[in-house]
């Protein structure tokens, strides 16, 4: 059986992957993330998700790399992580009443042969009407400026949404499980 490793620092990442109950070391991939020309937001996840899977492999040969990347979309435009509050307050404010679509690429890498599997998940957000009150009680309570849209679905940030779309609720944190465990099985490490 290969070792499983999750390229990705990400304490979301590693936290999802962990309910699957299957052992695994996390390494940093140290890619450049920065989005090409005329890039489209599924083509950056996709390219990025392989890149990291890639650049971890070279340091871990004989295993199953797991590569992702997400990005949130809001008319068009990516959304990125607001890092500070008053770049969530200006996120939140132009995702209230709107939806935001994540997309999350997702790559499954064996290290010994460089064959991948490379697929996107997307989920859909779709934000209430929020007020100013509502938008500071909510960022002066959780925090959440190191989650791209300036929100933890699984934490309080539920609150502010009207509903969610999608497949894959685990997608919209950061690591597609259910693809994931389709990839792991036809890789010949099953979840189960």
């Amino acid at each position: 059986m290969a070792r499983l490793v999750l390229a990705s620092t990400s304490p979301y990442r590693k936290q999802l992957l962990e309910r699957l109950g299957i052992d695994f070391i996390a390494a940093a991939p140290r890619v450049d993330e920065a989005r090409l020309p005329g890039e489209s937001p599924e083509s950056l996840v996709r390219r990025l998700a392989e890149a990291k899977a890639r650049a971890v492999a070279v340091r871990h040969p004989d295993a199953l790399i797991i590569g992702s990347d997400q990005v949130a979309v809001l008319a068009g435009e990516i959304v990125g992580k607001p890092g500070n509050h008053e770049q969530a307050v200006l996120q939140l404010r132009r995702a209230s009443g709107s939806r935001v679509v994540f997309l999350t690429g997702l790559c499954l890498l064996h290290s010994d042969s460089g064959r991948c599997e490379v697929d996107v998940a997307r989920y859909s957000v779709v934000f209430r009407q929020l007020t100013d009150t509502q938008i500071e009680g909510y960022l002066r309570r959780e925090k959440p400026y190191d989650c791209a849209g300036s929100f933890k679905s699984e934490g309080l940030g539920v609150a502010l949404f009207e509903r969610m779309e999608g497949d894959d609720p685990s997608a919209l944190i950061g690591l597609p499980l259910i693809l994931l465990t389709r990839m792991l099985e036809r890789a010949g490490m099953p979840v189960l």
